[in-house]
This record gives C-alpha cells, structure tokens and sequence, in this order.
C-alpha cells in the first residue's frame, strides 16, 4: 500500500485547468485524491510547501537513456534519476541505442528495466531498421511491443517514402512521428554553426539550411498527406518560420526546441570545448531571438532536452568529439531564468511547454493535476538561485551545457507515480 502525501500550501500550478491558487494537494494509491483548498488529513506524509510551486510532472519528450549498449554513458536508471533531480516524471526514450530500438526484444528490455526507474519511460521505436533508411520496419508490431512514437533520431529517414509510410501509418496506430530534420549533405562534416565562429576557428559548419531543408520536406509531407509531424530540436530562424507558416495553413505540425537554443549561442565554441557542440548546433543571436519569439507565440509547442550522455573522454577533443549534452537536471531552471524572468513566458505558460502540451503530443496520461490523475509531481522554488556544478549530478554523464552557470528555480521535490523520488538536499524533512 501506497503511503499517503499531503502537500501543504503550494502554489498550485496547472495549465490543464486553468489553475493558479495556493492551496493543498492529497496523494493515494498513486493518484491525485484532492487539489485545491486546505485539507486536514491524518496518517500521510507532509509536505510543508510554503513558497514553493506545485506543478504537473515535467514530460521530456526527448533524451537518450544509452541503454542498452553504451551504459558507460547512462542507462535507464540513471537517466531516470537525473530526469527526477530535475523534476521530469516522464521521458521518451529515443532508438539509437546499440542495437537501435527496432527489434520487438530491445523494447521489452526498456519496458523491463523501466519498471524500477524513477520516471516513466516512454519509447520512440525507429522507423528504419538500424536507423539507415534502407529498410522501413514493422511498425506495427513495435508499438505491440510498447512504442508510442517513431523516429530515426540521431539521424533523418533519408529516404522520404520511408518518412512518408510512416507518417501515414502512425496515426492509425495511435503514435506519433518525431522527426529530426537535417539534410545530411548540406550539415556534410560541419562541426559547429556555419558562420563567423565557425570560420575564426577554421573548422567545418553547419548551415542553418542543413535543417531549414528537412524541416520544409517533412512539413511538405504532412501538408501533402494531411497527417500530423512533430518536429524535433528546433534551432534556426528559418525553421521556426517555416513551422509558423504551416500551422497558419492548417498543416499538423507541432514543434520542439530545447533549452541550450533559447539561452546560448555559437559564441560558446569559441572556446573550443567539446562541451558546446551538439546537433543542430548552437546557431546565432538573431536564431536565439527567433525561438524565443517562437516559444513565446506558440509557434513552438513544448520544450525538450535532447539529452545526450558521453563520457568526459568522449568530450575530451573539441574536433573529435560525438555531438550531444545533458539537461534534464537543468531544464526547468534554465527555462525559468532565460524565459520567465526576462518576462518572454508566465511560468504557467513554461509548464504548459514542458509538461501538459509534450504530454498531449504524445497521447500520454501525463501533464495535469486533475483529481483522478497520476500523482506525478514536480515541487519547485522559482526564485532560489543556484550553480550548476557538474559533480553533483545524477546521471552519469558531466557534458552539461549550463556547467558553471547560476540558474534560478531549484526542484525540491519530485512525486512519480506517487512516490517521492527525490527530495533536494536543502529540502526540509516530511514528518508524518
């Protein structure tokens, strides 16, 4: 049996409902029993959650977990942690791993191992067998198997039939594809954003048309098809225009963008440090602008991490190194000091990109503090100020875009599936 939680006098958060009141919230059985007005209850663990904000659990619709077969890296355990040090109760799990999620076997490894893990892992099955856009999978009988979504991420479906049957296919099967929009002979051997860091440091670039291109064919294809595409990692300008223009048309298109692209820039490779490469790759001011206006207007649904674990030896050449950071630990902080501070989001509107709009997306029973809910909670402080320090994270990974950096708005706790998965050190203790 479930202990029950009480949680006293929070700041009581939900997009779903329009709700912004302080009040309390009742836990059981691994639901939300109450929500709202003060409660007296015997017998549950409490919770004193003055100045703090309760919202609905963070759902990252983007990360890679690395399990199976680069452990060394992170595995769904401590990629789950690192999701509840960050106030995340839901992730989906992207297929390149080794071997890549297109096996009915590797997705029932995930679902088995998920089940001890401290959020709830949901599973993008690839499109293509090995992620190599030669042979299109039975997709059908990976979402049997527990996929809910499709993606090649990592890379694009080269071959645009390919793209094209799945996008057809899905919502027949009640999944969703998630596209990573690239063309792969545009970004060539392109290191970092093709531009004036780029050339200073005399190494390879990515155009910003790299994703321009592969955003306009996939929207091309659900215009075309009239079916939906959720567009991965938004980066550029261009991009975001492209997606604003379909929406206005009427094509089913939603959008991501992550954390690193709204608060940094290509600026950051100047120093040379692997640590600031990822793909896209950090892009300009004026495209740092652009998915700021686009969070902003709605042009871009929801905000995810692409987290993306490598070893310090991994990252040790800034030439040589894989693409990818961690940032589910960071999120919500990042989120709040680049958006909600500069006054560009409400916080309710930053939960409502980060947890209610992935968690529509995705068709999951997730982002609401509806009564009757799954108790999954995030217990937040917006104001407390604090620095990223790449030792004290929870995953196993320390590529961590916002190492060094002081973030306002420090999780406190975090309830999934209504059990506390994590409790921040400076947290006061429950009592009973």
């Amino acid at each position: 049996m479930m202990e029950k939680i009480w949680i006293r006098g929070a700041r009581i958060l939900d997009p779903s409902q329009g709700l912004d009141e302080t009040g309390d919230l009742l836990l059981a059985d691994g639901k939300i029993v109450r929500c709202g007005g003060c409660l007296e209850e015997s017998g549950a663990v409490q919770i004193d959650a003055q100045g703090l904000t309760a919202s609905p659990g963070l759902v990252d619709m983007h990360v890679h977990l690395r399990d199976p077969g680069q452990t060394e890296k992170e595995d769904i355990l401590s990629g789950c942690r690192a999701a509840a040090a960050g106030g995340v109760t839901s992730v989906l799990a992207m297929p390149n791993t080794i071997p890549a999620i297109d096996n009915i076997e590797t997705i029932e490894y995930i679902v088995n191992k998920s089940k001890k893990a401290a959020a709830r892992v949901y599973i993008a099955a690839a499109i293509t067998q090995g992620l190599q856009s030669e042979t299109l999978n039975d997709l059908a009988a990976l979402h049997q198997a527990g996929a809910i979504a499709l993606s090649d991420d990592g890379r694009p479906v080269v071959n645009t039939r390919f793209l094209a049957q799945a996008m057809q296919q899905a919502p027949k099967l009640g999944m969703r594809v998630v596209a990573h929009c690239e063309d792969l002979f545009l970004a060539g051997k392109g290191l970092i954003h093709e531009g004036a860091v780029s050339q200073a440091l005399g190494v390879p670039g990515i155009p910003a048309a790299a994703e321009d291109c592969g955003t306009a064919r996939e929207i091309a294809l659900a215009a075309a098809y009239g079916v939906p595409i959720h567009i991965c990692h938004v980066s550029t300008a261009t991009s975001v225009a492209l997606i604003r223009d379909a929406k206005r048309r009427g094509v089913m298109v939603t959008a991501e963008t992550a954390p690193h692209y709204f608060s940094l820039t290509d600026q950051m490779a100047l120093s040379r440090d692997a640590d600031y490469r990822m793909n896209p790759p950090l892009r300009t001011e004026a495209d740092r602008l652009a998915i700021v206006e686009g969070l902003k207007d709605g042009t871009l649904d929801a905000i995810a991490t692409d987290h993306a674990p490598h070893t310090p030896e991994d990252k040790a050449n800034f030439l040589t190194a894989p693409n990818g950071v961690v940032g589910m630990e960071t999120s919500l902080a990042a989120g709040i000091t680049a958006l909600v501070e500069p006054g560009h989001l409400s916080l309710s509107q930053l939960v409502e990109r980060m947890s209610l709009n992935p968690a529509k997306i995705l068709g999951i029973p997730a982002g609401t503090l509806q009564e009757g809910a799954s108790a999954d909670i995030t217990l937040f402080d917006p104001k407390q100020r604090w620095t990223v320090d790449v030792d004290a994270l929870h995953g196993k990974s320390r590529n961590a875009v916002f190492k060094g950096k002081t973030l306002t708005g420090k999780v406190k706790y975090t309830i999934c599936r209504g059990e506390i998965v994590y409790m921040d050190e400076g947290s006061p203790a429950i009592p009973k």
